[in-house]
């Protein structure tokens, strides 16, 4: 079995380093982050040569050009939506100025498009998707039923509309959700959508960003 990835975030924002690397955390549990507030502080660590991707602020990309130049397939510059004109081309960037749920969608789509551009297999990220410790129990099983319910919540739909499109009651979409929140043991949707994409119950491009459909909901 091949070891867990090393993911490293460069940001002298230890709030904004904390929350994503508590959402990358969530989306692949075996991984190992590692916060650095600087360049500096990366260069120093006897393992900055071994992440398997480097989620750096814009200014530190280009306060250490010439080692990300090195590992640009590797490297994800945080933007905040409006800054990354003046990085060099071919970075992946990730704007993080986005609800939770684009953010999990969005760099679920770079991992896998930055580490099919160099022709590597992305083992390594299904393998940080599984628990860190292998005796672990496996996934809990979902009916058919609660597949179908889940990938309309992670598609943002509302009970009414999932119940239409399976041909059931809301009665029934609500007993199914309640009983696969109760078997993942969560209700949080970015949690569900985590686990749908690592599972192959939906792709990421089909993820909708919540308060866009909910805001088209009650405007209709």
């Amino acid at each position: 079995m091949m070891p867990h990835p090393a993911i490293a975030i460069v940001a002298p924002n230890t709030l904004a380093s904390v929350g994503l690397a508590d959402i990358i955390h969530r989306m692949m549990p075996g991984a190992e982050i590692c916060l650095f507030s600087h360049f500096a502080e990366l260069n120093q660590a006897e393992n900055r040569d071994a992440f398997f991707h480097y989620f750096v602020s814009a200014a530190e990309v280009l306060t250490g050009a010439s080692f990300f130049l090195q590992r640009q397939h590797k490297t994800i510059v945080l933007t905040h939506g409006e800054e990354s004109g003046h990085l060099p081309q071919g970075f992946h960037t990730l704007n993080v100025f986005q609800s939770e749920k684009e953010l999990i969608r969005n760099i679920l789509n770079l991992a896998h498009q930055a580490h099919h551009a160099k022709g590597e297999a992305p083992e390594a990220v299904k393998q940080a998707q599984q628990p860190a410790d292998k005796n672990a129990t496996c996934p809990p099983r979902l009916t058919p039923r609660e597949n179908e319910v889940l990938k309309g919540i992670v598609e943002g739909l509302i009970n009414k509309e999932i119940a239409a499109r399976m041909g059931v009651s809301v009665a029934t979409v609500i007993t199914h959700r309640k009983n696969l929140t109760e078997k993942l043991g969560t209700r949080s949707v970015s949690a569900l959508t985590i686990f749908a994409v690592a599972h192959g119950l939906v792709r990421s491009e089909n993820i909708y960003n919540t308060s866009v459909n909910f805001y088209r909901k009650i405007k209709s």
